[in-house]
């Protein structure tokens, strides 16, 4: 029986591994989620099962924030069926003003469009058996297009989810421990993006603090 675009979607779904995360490399003390692994898992899983994916970016120069937003729009092509597709609209990511930071962005941007497309487990897990969640399943449509302040070395939006996700102060503050490194190379090396996770942060912790 010849299956419909969801169906294909939802068989590469189950078929798709979890993304490895990269190798520490010196002065770094956590591992990386690089878009090349999330790219290779995914589209292997979509090819599979007669899946092909295109992108199309928006760029946009924020003058306040000195920097360049890209959005992507990654539509999915059924190869059986040329009529048929679904589109993955409002991934977008933020770059520095300089020869990087547009391919950066574009990078960032489809690393969690594949993400959101296929659910991809990551490989995460605490020693509590505290566990990541799907990406789409827990950011809101208001949150999804919001602009991000991506950085090479450190996953950013990784620490916001986390900080989301915490049922209680416990979890909470041991994010802190967690992900001392990282939030440290941060306030050195990319403000922007420090700022945007302690704004999450503390409107976590107000939540928590409400809800004793």
């Amino acid at each position: 029986m010849k299956k419909n675009i969801y169906q294909k979607l939802h068989s590469a779904c189950l078929q798709a591994g979890a993304v490895k995360k990269a190798d520490k490399v010196k002065g770094m003390h956590f591992n990386p989620l690089l878009h090349d692994a999330v790219q290779e898992v995914a589209t292997q899983a979509l090819l599979d099962n007669n899946l092909y994916v295109t992108c199309n970016y928006l760029t946009e120069v924020m003058d306040k924030a000195d920097a360049i937003m890209v959005v992507c729009t990654m539509k999915v092509h059924d190869i059986d069926d040329p009529t048929s597709f679904v589109i993955v609209d409002g991934c977008s990511a933020m770059g520095a003003m300089d020869k990087f930071g547009t391919g950066n962005a574009m990078s960032y941007s489809r690393k969690y469009a594949f993400l959101n497309l296929l659910n991809l487990k990551t490989g995460i897990k605490d020693e509590d058996g505290y566990q990541a969640k799907s990406f789409n399943k827990i950011s809101s449509v208001k949150e999804e297009t919001s602009p991000v302040y991506l950085d090479d070395k450190v996953d950013a939006e990784e620490i916001k989810e986390y900080i989301k996700l915490a049922k209680n102060s416990k979890q909470f503050y041991s994010l802190d421990e967690k992900y001392k490194d990282q939030l440290q190379y941060l306030m050195k090396n990319n403000s922007k993006a420090y700022q945007q996770i302690k704004k999450v942060a503390d409107a976590k912790e107000l939540q928590l603090s409400n809800n004793v």
